[in-house]
């Protein structure tokens, strides 16, 4: 158990919730139909609410992290699923792609690449994107707003 946990117990917990009431509100924009990119935005509201202090948190890396994770997940989509022998082959190229145009623009941030993952594999819609974009949003702006008040929890 964390040392730190019985002298801090009402970050842990407050940090928590804060996390919950986010995705929920999250999960009212997605449909259950796309648990991959929700799985990415679950990551990205332990990364905000967990690690404040950490780069990954701030809000150029999870609103740009996400936005490259949206674009070479819809490039990726567009390859033909048989092109290279096997669809794993363009969902990995996906990933990787993201991984290399995060750290080149300095908008690194892990769970994106799981946002391009799913998005290679679901293939791209308006309402997928926006959904996306408004859950990260929503936690930038919490993280913006709220980081006085947290505390790193790792």
């Amino acid at each position: 158990m964390d040392e730190e946990f019985a002298s801090h117990w009402k970050s842990y917990i407050f940090q928590s919730l804060l996390a919950t009431f986010a995705i929920f509100v999250a999960l009212l924009v997605f449909t259950v139909q796309h648990p991959v990119i929700i799985a990415s935005i679950g990551a990205t509201a332990f990364i905000v609410f967990a690690m404040p202090e950490s780069i990954t948190a701030n809000p150029r890396g999870v609103i740009g992290g996400h936005l490259v994770g949206l674009l070479c997940g819809s490039l990726c989509a567009l390859i033909p699923r048989f092109s290279f022998g096997h669809p794993a082959i363009a969902y990995s190229i996906a990933v990787g792609l993201s991984i290399l145009i995060m750290v080149i623009v300095d908008t690194e941030h892990p769970p994106a690449s799981g946002t391009a993952l799913g998005i290679a594999i679901e293939g791209p819609s308006i309402s997928l994107m926006i959904a996306v974009l408004t859950s990260v949003i929503i936690l930038s702006l919490s993280h913006r707003f709220l980081k006085p008040f947290l505390r790193d929890l790792t």
